[in-house]
């Protein structure tokens, strides 16, 4: 299905207009979750061009879950799965040249309660600026033809999507994630652009057939990419498509191009335009950010100021900043391993595992352990033997880094954006009785 610019403006109008009869002004907020479509972009842009605040919930959330986010957001109107009901009429509003608002997610929930992410009614000066930012940072344009891989109802993919038809381009929407699918659609609908997770790019890799040909940028975020698989994607693809970048729900930090991961592999790049990225004494990374990408969490003060400090936000991420201002990531503060008081990252003993030839991709986390308080466990996918995969950590891993034990699975447990569960982990191994 292929969404053209010029037919989403038409209905981006119809949409507003039925907005604005149903009562809806600039800050309400509208409640959607459905499947991506285009009535679903043409709602989202149609709000978002009036100042009204989408909020998209994932259409397959259990109904208990969804009532209690639905009863958080507070939406002046809830459309359920059925955006089309605001595109029947023929009447048509004014549209703002940009988005007036961000939309507001709730963040994926790897651990404790989902957030929402507020930013209320932009000034039009920032609301220009943060259009400007995504469309020149991917040099969006109107021969661009995105392809959607990842839900919509996910900060990264939509923003990607919004910004494409806000530049005049086209967006592909070949259905829910399936790798045939989607590797036909690279391989005969010839995209230049598309946003993925490593679980897509691992999958399409190991399908093989693809024409990669007619990207001119590939961009995945969203977890860690193994350093062998990142590899395997910029030898398959055009020379200088292959980007990433770190960011989350909350903001976007970095970008990373494929020159700078080649001469830093593993990093996650240096601070994206307007950006600064400085470390506490815990290690904990702070981004000083522009006003364009300030952020509250919905209803939750004390969280919203535990954040920021300042212009610096965290989203508790734990990294490094070199000389050079490039930066290399940790993992989570709730990820951390102290095991006989050494702190233990996750991500820097998986990309030891992850080396192994017999790895496709590895998680770490800690167990508690009467002796070391924690010790370190692995799991992993992939053929490797687990005996040799310990002699591999042993020879390049200090002893309270190794895993003490690694558990071969066929799939790692994962939130719907890609992230590793972690937390889930001693439980589907059986090991939360320490």
């Amino acid at each position: 299905m292929i969404v053209t610019a010029a037919e989403s403006v038409r209905d981006q109008r119809r949409a507003a207009a039925a907005l604005a009869d149903a009562g809806l002004r600039a800050g309400d907020r509208l409640l959607v979750s459905a499947a991506a479509s285009p009535a679903l972009l043409a709602v989202v842009l149609g709000a978002l061009r009036t100042g009204i605040v989408p909020v998209v919930l994932d259409p397959g959330l259990p109904p208990a879950e969804r009532a209690a986010l639905a009863a958080d957001a507070d939406p002046a109107l809830d459309v359920a799965g059925d955006p089309v009901r605001l595109l029947t009429g023929t009447e048509e509003a004014e549209l703002a040249d940009v988005p007036l608002a961000r939309p507001m997610h709730y963040t994926s929930g790897t651990t404790g309660r989902r957030k929402g992410v507020w930013s209320g009614v932009l000034a039009e000066e920032d609301a220009r600026a943060l259009a400007a930012e995504e469309i020149e940072l991917w040099g969006f344009g109107p021969g661009d033809r995105h392809l959607v891989l990842s839900p919509l109802h996910h900060s990264a993919p939509l923003r990607f999507a919004v910004h494409t038809l806000l530049a005049g381009g086209d967006v592909l929407l070949p259905g829910p994630f399936d790798v045939a699918r989607a590797a036909a659609a690279i391989s005969t609908l010839h995209p230049t652009t598309t946003f993925c997770v490593p679980t897509h790019l691992q999958r399409l890799v190991a399908h093989g057939g693809v024409d990669w040909a007619s990207f001119r940028r590939f961009v995945h975020a969203g977890a860690p990419c193994p350093a062998p698989l990142k590899r395997a994607v910029l030898d398959a693809l055009p020379e200088g498509s292959v980007w990433e970048f770190y960011g989350s729900t909350e903001a976007q930090f970095t970008v990373c191009s494929p020159e700078d991961w080649l001469a830093h592999p593993g990093s996650v790049g240096c601070a994206r335009p307007g950006r600064r990225l400085e470390t506490d004494d815990r290690g904990q990374l702070w981004c000083a950010v522009p006003p364009w990408a300030r952020f509250e969490y919905w209803r939750a003060p004390e969280k919203t100021a535990t954040a920021w400090r300042g212009d610096l936000v965290t989203v508790g991420d734990l990294g490094r900043v070199d000389d050079d201002g490039v930066v290399w990531l940790d993992g989570r503060r709730e990820d951390l391993v102290i095991s006989g008081g050494v702190n233990v990252y996750p991500a820097e003993v998986e990309a030891v595992l992850d080396a192994h030839p017999g790895v496709v991709e590895s998680a770490v986390f800690g167990v508690p352990d009467e002796e070391w308080g924690q010790r370190v466990v692995a799991a992993y996918v992939g053929p490797a033997d687990p005996a040799e995969l310990r002699v591999w950590a042993r020879d390049r891993l200090g002893a309270a880094k190794r895993p003490k034990t690694v558990h071969r699975l066929d799939d790692l447990p994962r939130t719907s954006t890609g992230k590793v569960r972690r937390l889930d982990l001693p439980e589907v191994l059986g090991l939360t009785g320490g």
